[in-house]
């Protein structure tokens, strides 16, 4: 890893944050904007093709609109001086009408004609229409109540028909298993948007709940790391896949609970923050490739060994968040991490086209070649967004 002298880093740390401000709001928006989205149809792709710089016309998933939607409207705030808004809206319009069921529940995918391809509920996907509601209600004063509304609805339809009296939501009725961690880890991040431009207690108590089934069951207590599957009653899942343990959402629930554990000066939270951030910096990094890598096992062995762009995005987030609770020389060592996982996300920018991105590094260092996904754009904005708000306050 990175030694620097600690006089330097925060100079450094002013230097990454804007050259990667710089290169969003320059390259990547105006790319996702244009070729990304179609602003006439009020639509966006699900991914462009490096070679070609033009987008793949397949079926585009549910999760990514509401990432695009969030992307846009935060990199307004980041100087991007594109037309956000109008995106944001055309998008969220397109959303409403082509992903909304009529049981309430955001099916799982369209094509190109908007023709649904996947009908199926799926959790994840309920917990990303919340966080785009709340980007929307937060951002564009005349359509807050109408969010506030689609919001209200779809949280009273998951507790009507998908909680879990274990905590938490099912994932599917009848149930199916297993039970995953993930998707009520983007339900916490949904929640605590909302958290923070609303007063309904809902939201406030949801995130709790969620935080509290992180520190009692997804998070093992003996090895402090966050496992992926579970039984209905939140034990570990049974068989070789309750063992997974992914390095990057040990990043981001560091992050995420760091976040809520101040909010709450909660010491547990930020002790299980800095525990899951220990684990995925000790045995999830690659020190050949300088990225984090995708999987665990629990016993901290290597799983997974490719690398992926979003894993980067959230060992940085979760750096600064810890930097943020911490003094002496535990901060000085998450700042000089801050810098190491910046440079990771850079190496997935530097052999695609300007404002694409490589997604999956191999063992050997090498790239697969596929198109960038539109998806890893929301990691990506929220990474800079984090820096930039640090390297102001600082």
């Amino acid at each position: 890893m990175t030694t620097i002298d600690k006089n330097q880093v925060g100079e450094m740390v002013q230097h990454q944050s804007a050259e990667m401000t710089a290169w969003l709001n320059s390259k990547a928006l105006p790319i996702w904007a244009t070729v990304g989205a179609d602003p006439g149809k009020g639509e966006c792709y699900e991914s462009i093709d490096l070679a070609t710089q033009k987008p793949l016309f397949v079926t585009r998933r549910a999760r990514v609109v509401p990432r695009q939607i969030y992307s846009f409207l935060e990199g307004a705030k980041l100087g991007w001086t594109g037309q956000a808004e109008d995106l944001a809206s055309g998008l969220y319009k397109w959303f409403l009408s082509a992903y909304r069921s009529d049981e309430g529940y955001f099916i799982s995918s369209v094509d190109v004609e908007n023709q649904v391809t996947d009908q199926s509920f799926d959790l994840y996907n309920q917990a990303f229409a919340l966080f785009a509601f709340a980007q929307i209600a937060g951002n564009m004063p005349e359509s807050r109540q109408d969010a506030e509304e689609h919001a209200s609805n779809l949280l009273n339809y998951l507790i009507e028909n998908y909680r879990n009296p274990q905590g938490g939501f099912r994932e599917a009725n009848p149930d199916k298993l297993p039970l995953c961690s993930n998707p009520h880890m983007h339900m916490f991040e949904a929640c605590l948007a909302w958290e923070a431009i609303s007063a309904d207690p809902a939201w406030q108590e949801l995130s709790d709940e969620i935080a509290e089934l992180a520190l009692n069951h997804y998070i093992d207590p003996v090895t402090g790391g966050l496992r992926e599957f579970f039984e209905l009653d939140w034990s570990p899942f049974k068989g070789d896949n309750g063992r997974v343990m992914e390095s990057g959402h040990q990043f981001e629930w560091a992050w995420l609970l760091a976040r809520w554990g101040r909010s709450r000066c909660d010491a547990g939270a930020l002790i299980a923050a800095r525990r899951l951030y220990d684990i995925a910096w000790t045995y999830g990094i690659d020190e050949t490739r300088s990225v984090t890598f995708m999987a665990l096992n629990d016993d901290f062995s290597v799983r997974d060994p490719i690398a992926r762009l979003w894993g980067q995005t959230e060992w940085l987030k979760a750096a600064i968040a810890l930097a943020e609770t911490s003094q002496g020389p535990e901060r000085d060592a998450y700042l000089s991490d801050i810098l190491d996982a910046a440079n990771a996300m850079r190496v997935f920018f530097a052999s695609a086209p300007d404002g694409l991105w490589r997604d999956k590094m191999s063992p050997d260092g090498d790239f697969e070649d596929e198109p960038a996904p539109a998806s890893s754009l929301y990691h990506i904005v929220c990474a800079i967004s984090e820096l930039n708000r640090f390297a102001a306050g600082r």
